[in-house]
């Protein structure tokens, strides 16, 4: 099942630039303090963690402070965020950063800091039921079979592990969608998969009473160009089937002429994200690897 016809290679391409996706990091840290919120409420003591699109290595500087004595594996589809985690590590552990070790986040310090990985969500080299959590922040919307991931992710939980992810839902950049509609008929942006769509996935995958949930936030621009800028932070237009090439000065100059258009009374233009969070556990097997059914019987005690 495709979310989008999205190019992978040029996922890794728009990332590969951590300076140029660091104007939208506001948008991120915000809603992983919205998820860790959620995972607070969950009694679960994780000795092995997943930060499957870890980015820079922010979630996972938490994740240690959270749970001390965690092992976190940081994983990444461009190369570029881990070698950005590493320099941080490397910085950390300086001169300086031994002087103000009591104060630095213990996941940049070198001795604890995380495992980093650089792969495919779909495709982990992690033995199955390797993870007690796997968390993901705004990534599951850049790969294109999100159901081939979450039956990855449940391959490499244990049982009764738990999987927490948020991502962007149709109404994201709704906005932009439509100013570019007055220009051509190409997608730039993502055609972002429906909350209960992704509930219906978990299902398929396995995963045991998985809940969903959905917000919007809603951001104002007075200046165009910052709201451009800001959706260009965030990772930019990867689908196969985009324009390929410049759209040129007239068509770009019609398209601010239609966000202008949407100016409200305060005289500030709206720009929407639909934020998409689920959670889902693992279930027990009932099932062997070669498809027979597991018979659990519980025995009663014998007494004294």
């Amino acid at each position: 099942m495709l979310s989008a016809p999205i190019d992978t290679r040029l996922v890794r391409q728009l990332f590969s630039h951590p300076a140029k996706v660091a104007g939208s990091d506001f948008l991120r840290r915000e809603i992983a303090g919205r998820m860790r919120e959620k995972l607070e409420l969950v009694r679960i003591t994780p000795a092995q963690i997943l930060d499957a699109g870890c980015g820079t290595g922010a979630d996972v500087a938490e994740f240690q402070r959270m749970y001390a004595g965690a092992q976190v594996l940081a994983l990444d589809a461009a190369p570029a965020m881990l070698t950005e985690i590493q320099e941080q590590q490397r910085a950390a552990m300086s001169a300086v950063g031994r002087l103000f070790a009591k104060w630095t986040p213990v996941a940049l310090r070198g001795e604890q800091g995380a495992n980093l990985i650089c792969g495919d969500f779909a495709k982990l080299p992690l033995p199955s039921q390797s993870l007690d959590l796997i968390w993901s922040n705004l990534a599951l919307h850049w790969h294109p079979q999100p159901d081939l991931v979450f039956a990855e992710w449940r391959r490499v939980l244990r049982t009764d592990g738990l999987l927490m992810f948020s991502c962007f839902g149709p109404d994201t950049l709704k906005e932009l969608r439509q100013a570019y509609a007055d220009v051509d008929e190409f997608p730039h942006t993502l055609p972002f998969v429906d909350m209960h769509d992704f509930g219906d996935m978990l299902v398929n995958a396995g995963f045991s009473t998985p809940v969903m949930d959905m917000e919007k936030i809603t951001l104002t621009y007075q200046d165009t160009e910052k709201l451009l800028a800001d959706v260009r932070a965030l990772g930019g237009n990867p689908l196969l089937s985009r324009r390929q090439g410049l759209s040129g000065k007239h068509a770009h100059q019609a398209m601010l002429k239609a966000l202008e258009q949407q100016r409200a009374a305060d005289g500030r233009i709206a720009l929407s994200f639909e934020v998409v969070y689920g959670h889902a556990f693992k279930p027990v097997n009932k099932k062997t690897a070669v498809g027979e059914s597991i018979v659990r019987f519980d025995l009663p005690k014998k007494r004294p």
